[in-house]
């Protein structure tokens, strides 16, 4: 009996042996080797991965999934990032053979890629950028049949790229910046990567020429950024074959001869193809002497064998052949001169936004907005402002004037002052209010501060400019009021309200009118509005404030960008207008100082840094953020009131982006309400690729608003 109770008690302790030593399930003795990959064993980073555990699913930064076929939940996803982690990868992450995604990107890993990782056969996403990898990338990673995502950024690996990554046909994401790389790019390597949606080969030291068959990624979107390399030769036209929605990035490389005009290239800017010295052609501001030359050369030298031809030929019969070019000439001028008088008769492609052919108005953009221009002459806008109703004074005897800008707009002074005020509110650009007339039509009145009594010239060319811009997407200015101690605007008073209040109301609820078809059209309509601003105003203004609280709607929830060009008129009178003082003080009512003002989290990285000039790419990022306002409800601006389903996001770019990074489903980033639309949900990701593009840290990266307002165009055409 004592032995059977011996016996007993040692089967015992071999069970509770086994269940406290062994009991750990396979992943998570492979995810131990990562810990113990780590100087220190990782710190607390690792503080409850605990060998002593019967499954690492609970362990930080590991997701598990239940698979068909398994009796428990296996490790799908390993994520460590950020946290200066210093040590190796160990060869036994490739026994996860159901790892899809890791990411261990910003820490310290040394060493090179272990090539026995990429057995773990389903991985899809690799994220090991922001790190201190050296070495070359094994040519098993294209064994992983999966791999959509490679990013291995900012780190020190070697080698070429090799054609072996043709074999990795499933990708959408190669990013290999900052990095070593060097030699030249193989033909036969593009063609075979349809999936790929961007490439980043920038800041390495690749060399030679830019692929032909480059032009053959037809699913490229976003940056094609080659930048910061020592490529050299021509730009190869097939790079315009690819989509229009892409943009370039060649910067700092030996590229020579002229820039193609073909396809995606009448899209990008100059700074796409700054410090290449030997680059000339549009839109370079340096032209291609030697292709002139050899011109010049063609055709003096077919000059020279037609004056040789005509040695012969008879005197009557020369006059005759001058009289026909004569005729030619004058009959091309004729013509030239009846299509400028009849397109700006017409109102055709005058960048306003709207075109009249046969009577009906259809909106458009013109694919060369600005070719006729603003003419600088000041008697058009002074015949405008003399023909005005209401406007009682030229330029030398305006003090003291009402002003009408707009030839149908027609009302006194007087009327002004007996009409009807409500305050609207009050910004750093003065205060505004609502004032209806005598015939019902309301008008906002911006009441501007009460000084530059020494500058009132100044102030009409300002005024003078704001109110040349006409577009149907941009707040009118119909009038202004200067006296020394007075200065008023007047303009169309949009009746919906802003952006804000749609998107956010007073509860943090958007309004139920705003589906995505709606929002998509609001992006549309403020896109096409920035880029007249930018490439067709008379000042190509930066308008420096973009934000939805900027964006008006009116009753058919079509958008008008409201408050630009104001920012010189204020360093001209001040922004704080008294109670009482002014020709006006008692006619409109007083609205207290207002509150200091908070952080604007829809500007640009660099507008943040005081000193800096504004410039157009200032509101390229601006445009960006509302897009992302747009597209996930929340808000960057911690002032707007918020709910559980629509809250305030101060670093509302990163934290998109940090979605994408980690592929987050798409319906945990964008407002539930969006995707119930058929079609929405293709539409919604093509707009994040555009709102990612315009937000770009590296303003020279970003497009253009031209280029911006035509992308947006195809969504949804």
């Amino acid at each position: 009996m004592l032995r059977i109770s011996v016996l007993f008690l040692c089967l015992l302790n071999f069970q509770l042996f086994m269940h406290t030593g062994v009991s750990l399930t396979a992943d998570g003795l492979s995810l131990l080797s990562l810990k113990s990959a780590m100087d220190d064993g990782g710190g607390t980073v690792f503080s409850d991965w605990n060998e002593n555990d019967d499954s690492p699913c609970r362990w930080t930064g590991i997701s598990c999934a239940n698979i068909s076929g398994s009796s428990e939940p296996r490790v799908v996803g390993v994520t460590v990032s950020g946290k200066n982690l210093r040590g190796y990868l160990p060869s036994e992450l490739g026994t996860l053979v159901y790892l899809r995604r890791l990411n261990l990107h910003g820490n310290n890993i040394y060493g090179s890629i272990p090539d026995p990782l990429f057995n773990a056969t389903s991985l899809h996403s690799i994220f090991l950028y922001d790190n201190n990898i050296s070495g070359q990338l094994p040519p098993s990673i294209c064994n992983l049949p999966r791999l959509q995502n490679l990013d291995l950024s900012n780190n020190s690996l070697s080698g070429t790229f090799s054609k072996y990554l043709r074999n990795c046909r499933q990708l959408q994401r190669l990013i290999l910046a900052r990095n070593k790389f060097s030699g030249e790019i193989p033909v036969g390597v593009f063609p075979e990567l349809a999936n790929l949606e961007q490439l980043d080969l920038s800041s390495n030291s690749f060399n030679g020429s830019i692929p032909e068959d480059i032009g053959e990624l037809k699913s490229l979107s976003g940056t094609l950024n080659l930048s910061f390399n020592h490529f050299s030769g021509r730009i190869p036209k097939s790079v315009g074959d690819l989509p229009l929605t892409v943009s370039f990035d060649l910067r700092n490389n030996n590229l020579s001869g002229e820039i193609p005009q073909t396809g995606s290239f009448a899209n990008q800017g100059p700074t796409a193809f700054l410090n290449n010295p030997m680059l000339c052609g549009f839109p370079l501001q340096k032209s291609c002497k030697n292709s002139s030359n050899n011109s010049s050369e063609v055709q003096g030298s077919s000059s020279n064998e037609g004056t040789n031809s005509r040695k012969g030929l008879k005197p009557g019969f020369i006059i005759l052949i001058c009289l026909a070019d004569a005729f030619g000439v004058a009959f091309i001028g004729l013509v030239i001169i009846y299509l400028y008088w009849k397109k700006k008769d017409s109102g055709g492609c005058s960048c306003t936004g709207k075109g009249k052919f046969g009577g009906n108005e259809k909106r458009m953009f013109c694919d060369f907005p600005c070719i006729s221009g603003f003419p600088n002459n000041e008697s058009e806008v002074e015949s405008e402002k003399g023909g005005g109703g209401g406007a009682s004074g030229g330029v030398s005897g305006g003090e003291g004037d009402l002003v009408a800008i707009d030839k149908g707009f027609n009302f006194e002074l007087d009327e002004l002052l007996r009409a009807s005020a409500y305050v609207l509110g009050k910004s750093g650009l003065g205060i505004v209010y609502k004032v209806v007339l005598g015939n019902g039509i309301p008008v906002a009145v911006r009441r501007l501060g009460e000084g530059g009594e020494q500058r009132y010239k100044e102030f009409v060319a300002e005024i003078q400019a704001i109110g040349r811009v006409k577009h149907p997407n941009v707040v009118k200015l119909r009038a202004y009021y200067w006296a020394p101690d007075e200065k008023l605007l007047i303009s169309d008073f949009i009746s919906n309200g802003s952006l804000t209040s749609a998107l956010h109301g007073r509860n943090g609820q958007p309004s139920p009118s705003l589906t995505w078809s709606t929002r998509l059209k609001i992006a549309k309509g403020t896109a096409r509005g920035l880029a007249y601003l930018h490439e067709c105003s008379p000042r190509k203004f930066v308008h420096g404030d973009i934000k939805p609280s900027n964006i008006l709607l009116d009753n058919e929830l079509q958008p008008y960008v409201s408050d630009f060009g104001l920012n010189r008129l204020i360093n001209i009178t001040g922004n704080n207008p008294s109670s009482s003082g002014g020709f006006m003080g008692g006619a409109l009512p007083y609205l207290k100082p207002a509150q200091p003002d908070r952080p604007n989290n829809y500007r640009a990285p660099e507008a943040r840094i005081p000193g800096n000039r504004p410039t157009q790419k200032w509101d390229v990022y601006s445009f960006g953020v509302v897009l992302l306002e747009l597209l996930t409800g929340k808000s960057p601006d911690l002032s707007i009131p918020t709910t559980s389903t629509s809250t305030e996001v101060p670093d509302l770019v990163r934290w998109v982006r940090k979605g994408f990074e980690e592929q987050n489903p798409l319906s945990d980033m964008v407002e539930p309400m969006l995707l119930q639309e058929i079609h929405a949900k293709k539409e919604v990701l093509a707009v994040f690729h555009v709102a990612l593009a315009c937000t770009e840290a590296d303003p020279d990266i970003r497009p253009r608003m031209k280029t911006v307002s035509e992308n947006i165009e195809k969504i949804g055409a």
